[in-house]
Order: structure tokens, then sequence, then C-alpha cells
């Protein structure tokens, strides 16, 4: 007959090896995972099916382009006017500041003329200073490019982030096209102004996100991603003579080049990487972005399929969107794909009569990058 401090001893034993499994399945103490992988080895466990992320019938988002004729872009073009600068016209003022002849880091690329800087300000004192690099030899054509909301200063803040698109800068003045740089509000030399708005007290701009707090029925955040490329144009159509104007934009850089585009007449090609997709194709947040991709009364004017072929609709003007096969950012092509809008959006835009939309897939590319390969497509596609 076993000992009563044995059984005692026992009992004790049993109780806190129970407790210690309790605590191990409520709080994954050791020796949980080794149990888990155990356990799954010998039962595997049956995986539930992916949730459903996007619902759209895609047989029916034709019905979500709105345009029957050339009119109806113009009215359009005219509601998004309205809307950003409750007005009748896109802004003609100037820089607040335009100096000659800088001298830079990036001086010492090759085919290059001189540096100009811009500065532009804007409300709440929101500014946006960009380069102009101006090719020895000449084609006389300008390409715009703007980096988007990953550009980062060298350094540190107060210095522009233009060197990490070097390699951008020299490819088109190797072409022998002028280059004007923009970095997003908020990045590179761009400043970060605080503002004091009633009943939060003194907020500090450093995030897209809030703009949202400044919206007023006669302001409109939005303007911040639009005027420093618009209205640094209006000061080189007085100061200088190129034959056209031609952007690039790189993710937010991409958004606001199809924005500006669709609103500004002047700009002829553009192309735009990693840019953006129509909201039904946004179910996550790498593809929902930030508040400019999806402002409510933005989009329920233009949404992005019309928002397409107003920036690739006129003479002579086309839009060709980008995408990094499997972009770890953001808009990756595996996704557009599945969902290709360039069959919708070409025919409606060929029933218009003018102007060239296309789609290109940069094939296994795994970085947010604008790749070489992009670059030679774009090469081509000017030379046409």
């Amino acid at each position: 007959m076993m000992k009563p401090k044995i059984l005692i001893s026992l009992i004790f034993i049993i109780i806190l090896f129970f407790s210690y499994g309790i605590l191990v399945g409520h709080y994954n103490f050791f020796p949980f995972d080794i149990i888990s992988d155990v356990k799954n080895s010998i039962i595997p466990q049956s995986e539930s099916p992916p949730r459903k992320q996007i619902h759209q019938d895609f047989s029916e988002i034709g019905s979500l382009i709105s345009f029957k004729n050339s009119y109806d872009i113009l009215n359009k073009k005219e509601m998004l006017i309205e809307y950003i600068w409750s007005g009748n016209s896109l802004p003609s003022f100037l820089p607040i500041n335009y100096t000659t002849n800088i001298t830079d880091e990036l001086s010492n690329l090759k085919n290059l003329d001189r540096i100009d800087s811009f500065t532009v300000e804007m409300d709440y004192g929101m500014n946006s200073i960009s380069y102009l690099f101006l090719a020895n030899n000449s084609n006389n054509k300008l390409m715009i490019y703007h980096q988007g909301d990953d550009s980062q200063s060298s350094g540190s803040f107060d210095n522009h982030s233009f060197e990490e698109d070097r390699k951008i800068i020299q490819h088109f003045l190797n072409a022998n096209y002028s280059v004007l740089i923009f970095s997003m509000v908020g990045h590179g030399m761009n400043n970060e102004p605080s503002v004091e708005l009633d009943n939060l007290g003194n907020i500090h701009l450093n995030s897209h996100e809030h703009f949202v707090l400044l919206e007023t029925e006669k302001f409109k955040p939005i303007k911040f991603f639009l005027e420093p490329v618009i209205i640094t144009l209006n000061q080189i159509d007085i100061d200088y003579s190129f034959d056209s104007y031609d952007m690039i934009g790189k993710n937010e850089g991409g958004w606001s080049t199809i924005v500006i585009s669709a609103l500004d007449d002047r700009i002829k090609n553009s192309y735009a990487v990693a840019s953006s997709f129509p909201l039904w194709m946004s179910p996550n947040e790498k593809n929902f972005g930030g508040y400019e991709h999806h402002l409510p009364p933005l989009y329920q004017i233009a949404n992005y399929l019309e928002l397409y072929i107003m920036s690739a609709y006129g003479n002579e003007r086309s839009l060709t969107l980008f995408y990094n096969e499997f972009d770890p950012c953001c808009f990756s092509g595996d996704l557009y794909q599945k969902y290709p809008f360039a069959d919708v959006v070409n025919p409606k835009l060929k029933s218009l009569d003018s102007g060239e939309f296309n789609v290109f897939i940069d094939n296994n590319q795994t970085e947010n990058i604008v790749s070489d390969s992009t670059l030679e497509i774009i090469n081509k596609l000017l030379l046409n």
C-alpha cells in the first residue's frame, strides 16, 4: 500500500503539472510551440479558405465610366477644378523664389548645363522646392519626375532627396531631355509647417493623414499635391521655351502624375509607376493608399478609371501605367493581371477618338522601383 506521504507528493506533482499545462495553453509558454508542432504533424490542421476581398463584378466596370464624348471630359475637369480651387481655372500664380545656376552635389551630372531652383509656397505655409536640370546638348523637351512619398533627404531633414534618383536624372539627360524633379510635400527640402486649429490645438503637419483636419467647404488640402508642378510650370512657360512637357512619377508621385495630367493639358505623355488602382481593387491598406488616394468627394466627381482616361485624352497625349509584378509596397502587377482594366479603358478611349492608354507589367520584378526595363519602355514610347 502506497504511503500517505508519497501519495500526497504525487497529487501535488499532478496538480502542479496540470496548472502549468493550463498556463502553457493560455499564455503560450514553453513548450507550447513544440507541442503544437507535434500535434499538427499528427493531425494536420485544415486552413480556412481565404476571405474574398474584391467584390466588384469585372464585367460591369465599364458602367463606372460616364464619358460619352469630349464634353463630358471637359465637364469633369471643370468640376474637379471647382472642387479643388473653388474657381474655374488652374492656379495662375508663380513660385515665390526662382534661382538660376545654383551649385549642388548633383552639378557633376553629365550633359548638364546648369541647375535652376524653384520654391512654391502654398496655404498654411506649406512649400515645395524643385530643381530643373537643364541639358547641355538639349532636344528642347522637358521631363518632369516626381519622386513621390518615399523620397528621403540625404544626410538630414532640409537636404534634398534628389540624389537618390541621380540615375533617373542622368538617364534623361543622356537622352538630351532637361529634367524637372519634385519631392512629395513634407519630404526632402519641403517643410512640415505647424498650424493652430480651433478646438484641436497645434498640429504638426508631418503626415498626409493630417490634411483631413484642414478640410473646409472652401479649402481643399488635396491642392498641396498638385500646385507645386502646376505653379512651377507657369514660371517655366515664361522663362523657357521647351517644345513639350512629359511627366513620370513613382508611387505617390505616380498618383500626382495622373491627376495633374488629367487637369493640365500642358503635360503630353504621362508615365505612372506603382501609382494606383481603382478603389474597388483596393481592399487592403497597401492598395488603399493615403489621404489623397481615397478622398471621397474627389473620386465621386471622377473615379480612377475616369482619371486615367482624362490623363490620356487629347491630341498626341498618352498615359502609361507600370506595375512591378511582385511589388512589396503596393499596386502589384500580379493583382492587375487578374483584373486587367485596360481592356475596358482602351475601348472607351478609342470611342472618344483621341489619346492613348497603356499598361505594362515589369515581369518578375520584386522591388518597388523604376527599373531599367521600365525606363527602356518609356524611351521607346517617347520615340514613337
